[in-house]
């Protein structure tokens, strides 16, 4: 056993996983080979420091809970598999899964705590593609009902994924048409109040008295017309979130209750001097230049401050014009399940819905495809069967870029080449030019390959006798 002991040093440097030895106090005793080439650090640099060079955000979580004990490791005896990010020492994160015991004396006296730290970084990037990839398979229903597969829109989709795990508020800054609301309630069903209610309020369709009212409720004789006590949004979302839609149009006296629910948690009814206390998360939007309007003083600047924690940006539909022929494809299978009989946009359509700007975004799109869908004589949309301003040429993008045109010429020639306006016999004859490969045959349609996929479903399409046909 002596000689194991003098080996024991070379025993832990053969471990793939890091370990490290903590004393009570916090200060590393111990620390392999593996934790160096883990952190970035030299051993020297580890031994007698405070494991707190880590910036583990699990230990600093247990920390908070440890009362006088310096860790509630020390309380709790173990952890298990317990997922957490560790700061390097070029500052730079490592995700590792952490296991960890305290080690007793002959007494039964805490002497010290080990911990195994396995690199998990690899597994979590892995983790992350797989929800890329599946958003991109899901492109027909896209993220929460918006539909997009362009870096833009991406980056959306990520940050709106990790405020929804956050009660901190979150502002949505987008054009009119670009999908906030969207957004909102996306935050809402996949954050933990998801069980919870949800309350949305448009601050611009109200006056000041209405909207206060609105916001907070009243009691009876509060003012004239005040013929019963009224629960306000905020009472009505407790447990829940609450989503104020053009909070740039609020009132400078309502900001200053709204900055007082953000701090204090509570409300008072208009009419009442009795705080009621809410449990709501606040989640705004605005298609309004709030920096500039504190700069004015049309905005406060505390308030500013307190629902712009996470401020998430949603692109126009210029700067993701990539995704426009997926949102074509969306609103109008939307169309044929209402019944319209169309079933697809001429070339030079595509190419001009893809050159004007679209000032109105998303829902720009949506209005001008039902107004084409309705005065389509054959169920093929043409030019002459778009509004006459989505043609004008001082509406168009001035300079395509290059994936723009390669997006056009794709649907172009796509479109020229099919013979017959009929989807499934477009899709037939795709499949027997690809040999069945249905990649290809996405790319000979310029579409996504799940939308060949949902296609053949939909169509009842065998391809084993599409080729051999």
């Amino acid at each position: 056993m002596s000689d194991i002991r003098r080996h024991l040093e070379d025993i832990v440097n053969t471990m793939n996983d890091g370990l490290m030895v903590v004393g009570p106090d916090g200060s590393i005793l111990l620390a392999n080979d593996a934790l160096c080439r883990m952190t970035g650090y030299q051993r020297e640099e580890l031994l007698s420091r405070s494991c707190t060079i880590f910036h583990c955000d699990s230990c600093e979580g247990v920390r908070r809970e440890g009362g006088a004990l310096w860790c509630n490791l020390f309380t709790l005896g173990t952890i298990h598999h317990r997922r957490c990010a560790m700061v390097r020492k070029d500052g730079g994160y490592v995700h590792v899964l952490k296991n960890a015991a305290v080690l007793k004396g002959d007494k039964g006296d805490i002497i010290a705590a080990v911990e195994t730290l396995t690199d998990i970084s690899e597994l979590d990037r892995k983790e992350q593609q797989i929800v890329r990839l599946s958003r991109l398979l899901d492109s027909e229903k896209g993220f929460r009902g918006i539909i997009g597969t362009s870096p833009a829109i991406q980056k959306v989709f990520d940050i709106t994924e990790k405020a929804a795990q956050s009660d901190a508020p979150v502002i949505i800054y987008g054009e009119s048409g670009t999908g906030k609301e969207l957004i909102a309630r996306a935050i809402h069903d996949l954050g933990p109040h998801r069980e919870g209610p949800y309350i949305q309020v448009n601050c611009a369709a109200l006056n000041e008295s209405l909207l206060e009212s609105e916001l907070f409720g009243h009691v009876k004789g509060a003012f004239t017309g005040a013929t019963s006590h009224r629960e306000g949004r905020f009472e009505a979302a407790n447990g829940g979130d609450i989503f104020l839609d053009e909070i740039g149009d609020v009132p400078l006296s309502i900001q200053v209750k709204l900055l007082r629910v953000l701090e204090n948690k509570t409300v008072e009814r208009v009419g009442d001097h009795r705080p009621i206390r809410v449990d709501v998360r606040i989640i705004t939007a605005t298609n309004r230049d709030l920096p500039k309007m504190v700069r004015e003083g049309t905005f406060r600047e505390d308030f500013f401050f307190r629902i712009n924690v996470i401020p998430i940006h949603l692109p126009p539909l210029r700067e993701r014009i990539e995704d426009l022929p997926l949102l074509v494809d969306f609103f109008l299978e939307h169309q044929r399940r209402k019944g319209k009989n169309v079933h697809g946009v001429h070339p030079q359509a595509m190419a001009a819905l893809m050159a004007y700007r679209w000032p109105g975004n998303v829902r720009e799109l949506k209005s001008t495809l039902e107004y084409a869908c309705v005065v389509t004589d054959d169920g093929l949309i043409r030019p002459e069967h778009l509004p006459p301003h989505v043609l004008q040429p001082h509406e168009v993008l001035c300079a395509p870029n290059s994936a723009l045109n390669n997006i056009i010429a794709l649907k172009t020639s796509s479109a020229a080449r099919a013979p017959h306006p009929d989807r499934r016999q477009e899709l037939i004859e795709a499949l027997r030019r690809a040999g069945g490969n249905q990649t290809e045959a996405a790319r000979i349609l310029g579409v996504s390959r799940v939308t060949v996929w949902n296609r053949m479903k939909r169509y009842q399409i065998d391809l084993h006798k599409v080729i051999a046909e």
